[in-house]
């Protein structure tokens, strides 16, 4: 490769990183400095507060996003995959299955916060709008105005997510490109005006202004600074899309361009003696010959970071899905990218939870009062995860030396952003803990159902082995199948659900001549696809583990077939001969998927149950009939494919023996021939009885006969 080629692609990937990574976090300087100076409208000595707010945004910056995220986070990389979904892949095989629990709670807020960041950013920048004068277009002021601008611009985001976004996605880089050079500069100059406000670079007015009588919130104001950092951990999430090289290259400018802009709000404040909840700094510092471009960029900014928001949200849920953490949900891919995807169930609950977001709380004041308080607890639940991956990694000593600081660091900003939960965070909070619920059903409800039946609903493989291979060459039964494939869970003592066994050889054997067992299994690696054969000493049987990523989309009947063709040409498996078709040359033949679903059992009826397993078990087969079939889900749409209803539960109960009473109707049994019951008889069982008894024939009888 040439050195300008090389050049030609750091430049891609950094323009790259600018339009995927940056859109929540690039966007905080539309809010974050005016709910900072809104939260203390009446303090003595704005400049003391100013400074001092501005310094802890700075180490905030330093601190978690740089130092924590972009230093440490994107070395926990699971093979190049980021994000805490991917940070518990890697870190489960520990043998440490409570590890779920931060995985959980951090996703759960994660997505709850999320729904926030459309409705706070869009509506944000629509409000510069108000009252703007450009030339003799005026525009209004007042919800009126804004909250259906708003909506239409949300609605007309969401539903452009169906068709995809590649085309769009180009100028994204670019567009942020200007976007972050656009602010840095009008913050520089208002820098270059102020330059006292570069004292805001010391960490001493960052710890004095949390003690100081200037500061009326006292420690609650890190709720507010916390703002402008709640793009840390999309960071983090989007490094499988960007890479960490490219990551390490914008974001030094991207923070450099975010300082300069909130230290020019600062510097302004100051010099114009600002303050008060109606201040729209960001707009304020431009000049008025500016501040229509100043809207139009910031409009389409807060549409990229909408559009980075709902895709994270897209590829966070695909990934709880493969590591069967949320129930299974339809998925599309609207074009040829892989990591372009279309969840129409998630796409539109966010933008209900959107547009509830903007006609509850209608102006971006009342919305930061309710932005940021989930993403705290997300950043704690990657602190514990990043815990117990250096410790792994490295050493005890060095995880606790980042897990203390750290953790005590954002346990301090949830405290202080607990302050929001009556002015709006219980919407996340509360979207937190639904979100949350369904995961806590989906998961430990499929555990504890697997815990109580395993030992009453399991049978051994093994012990049904030579009965399938007989009937796989029984000429006599009927050929069901030429292969014959069963997506469930085989264990590694090759237990298998009664369930199955019964389905094959119960009242109706089901003969085929290969009879396929697949094991679905996630792996470690995010991009993993491979697979382990087991013949169990037949040529009849094969037991399939496929070790997918949570990446990897599950096209079961396309990774059959390779895998046939493989053991074929191999010489594992005999060539399957076809008379007809249109490729009567190919080896192997048709195939049959059976999938066994469980029906909903009175599980009051159930033995030996708790309640609280009742409860969970029951929630989650109510998730299982809302969720995606499985034959959609395994993309078996277009396959051969038999759907089986199986109880969840197989109890064998002990049944009293009946008294019989009597029998009416009966036919008497006729030891010797009586002619008046004879025409009750047909003639041939009346022709038979008269002959074993040794009685001539009737007349009649010739007639019939």
């Amino acid at each position: 490769m040439t050195d300008s080629a090389k050049k030609r692609l750091k430049y891609g990937g950094f323009l790259i990183a600018l339009g995927i990574v940056y859109g929540d976090i690039g966007t905080s300087p539309l809010y974050t400095m005016n709910a900072i100076i809104a939260g203390n409208a009446h303090t003595d000595n704005m400049k003391n507060l100013v400074i001092g707010s501005i310094s802890l945004v700075f180490w905030t910056l330093m601190l978690i996003t740089t130092i924590k995220y972009v230093l440490i986070a994107l070395q926990a990389d699971n093979h190049g995959e980021g994000g805490i979904f991917s940070l518990y892949s890697k870190v489960r095989n520990r043998n440490m299955k409570w590890l779920i629990i931060p995985a959980m709670v951090g996703g759960a807020a994660l997505l709850a916060d999320g729904a926030l960041t459309p409705a706070v950013t869009v509506t944000s920048a629509v409000e510069g709008l108000e009252g703007q004068k450009f030339g003799s277009l005026v525009f209004p002021t007042g919800i009126d105005f804004v909250v259906p601008v708003v909506l239409t611009i949300l609605l007309i985001v969401f539903t452009l997510q169906r068709k995809g976004t590649t085309k769009i996605g180009r100028m994204f880089g670019p567009m942020m490109l200007i976007w972050f050079s656009f602010i840095g500069f009008f913050g520089l100059l208002q820098v270059i005006q102020y330059p006292e406000i570069l004292k805001a670079l010391s960490p001493v007015y960052a710890v004095q202004t949390l003690f100081s009588p200037d500061n009326r919130l006292g420690i609650f104001i890190l709720g507010n600074i916390f703002l402008a950092t709640t793009g840390a951990e999309a960071l983090y999430s989007d490094m499988g899309h960007v890479g960490k090289r490219n990551i390490y290259l914008s974001w030094p400018f991207v923070y450099t361009t975010l300082v300069l802009n909130y230290m020019g709000q600062g510097a302004w404040v100051i010099m114009h003696n600002a303050s008060g909840s109606n201040l729209n700094l960001f707009f304020d510092i431009l000049p008025n010959q500016w501040r229509l471009v100043g809207v139009i960029l910031s409009t389409i900014a807060a549409v990229i970071a909408s559009q980075a928001l709902i895709t994270g949200a897209f590829t966070l849920v695909s990934e709880a899905i493969s590591l069967k953490i949320m129930p299974r949900l339809r998925i599309t891919y609207p074009n040829d990218f892989r990591g372009q995807m279309y969840i129409s169930i998630v796409n539109w609950m966010l933008f209900v939870a959107g547009v509830v977001v903007v006609l509850l709380f209608q102006t971006s004041h009342n919305m930061e009062s309710a932005y940021g308080l989930a993403i705290t607890v997300t950043m704690l639940m990657t602190t514990t995860l990043l815990f117990e991956f250096i410790r792994f990694k490295t050493r005890t000593s060095l995880a606790i030396l980042f897990a203390v600081p750290f953790g005590l660091l954002e346990t301090l900003f949830l405290i202080a952003s607990l302050g929001k939960f009556i002015h709006g965070g219980y919407f996340t909070v509360i979207l937190m803990l639904l979100i949350l619920s369904v995961m806590v059903f989906w998961f430990y409800g499929n555990k504890r159902r697997e815990a109580l039946s395993y030992n009453n609903d399991y049978l051994s493989l093994k012990d049904y082995r030579r009965q399938l291979m007989q009937l796989s060459n029984d000429a006599e039964e009927p050929l069901m199948a030429k292969n014959l494939v069963y997506i469930v869970n085989v264990h590694d003592d090759y237990q298998i659900k009664k369930s199955v066994i019964y389905s094959l050889l119960g009242a109706r054997p089901k003969r085929a001549k290969v009879y396929w067992f697949v094991t679905i299994r996630e792996s470690i690696n995010p991009y993993e696809k491979s697979y382990s054969v087991d013949l169990m000493g037949s040529q009849n049987m094969v037991r399939v583990v496929l070790n997918l990523g949570f990446k990897v989309d599950p096209q079961v009947e396309y990774y059959i077939h390779q895998i046939a063709k493989v053991l074929v040409k191999q010489g594992v498996l005999e060539p399957q001969k076809i008379r007809y078709g249109l490729d009567k040359n190919r080896s192997i033949g048709d195939f049959k998927y059976v999938i066994t679903n469980n029906y909903y059992t009175d599980l009051k009826a159930v033995s030996k149950i708790s309640s609280w397993d009742r409860f969970l078990i029951g929630g989650r087969i109510w998730l299982q009939s809302h969720s995606v079939h499985l034959r959609y889900f395994y993309r078996l749409r277009l396959s051969d494919t038999v759907e089986e209803v199986v109880p969840l539960f197989i109890e064998h109960k002990t049944v009293s023996k009946l008294r019989q009473l009597e029998v009416k109707n009966q036919m008497p049994k006729m030891d010797r021939w009586n002619p008046q019951l004879d025409d009750q008889v047909s003639p041939i069982d009346r022709k038979r009885r008269r002959d074993e008894d040794g009685y001539p024939q009737r007349r009649d009888d010739h007639h019939h006969e």
